[in-house]
């Protein structure tokens, strides 16, 4: 009996986690993401003020404006497009902070696929 009491109690108390979520340490300061693409493992950096982010990526540089929904949430809109596939918008959930960066859910406005995502903080010397 003492080992079910344990055990629904650890049950209960994982279940009453909540992650950090201190987005609003994160609303501007520079940034760096790696994902893999095409099997390599690729960085793109990004500096985002309140309204705007510029993104560094393979020698390209790509300006999108910040649209705040709430204080974990954004819509991207890249300034610049090139192409349909640029035109459309990105919504960024905030999932859980740390003072190094942040987790996140990504993808294109209205499209139900999501994906995540981990950014740490840069800091410039």
């Amino acid at each position: 009996m003492k080992k079910l009491t344990a055990l629904v109690s650890l049950i209960l108390l994982s279940a009453c986690f909540n992650p950090e979520r201190n987005c609003k340490d994160h609303r501007t300061g520079t940034y760096e993401f790696e994902s893999f693409i095409n099997g390599e493992l690729v960085t793109s950096r990004f500096i985002r003020n309140d309204s705007l982010e510029v993104e560094k990526f393979m020698g390209e540089t790509d300006t999108s404006t910040v649209r705040w929904i709430n204080d974990c949430e954004y819509i991207l809109k890249n300034t610049n497009p090139e192409g349909m596939a640029e035109e459309k918008p990105i919504h960024i959930k905030i999932l859980s902070t740390t003072s190094k960066g942040y987790t996140f859910e990504y993808g294109l406005v209205g499209d139900p696929k999501k994906a995540k995502g981990k950014v740490k903080r840069v800091v410039e010397n």
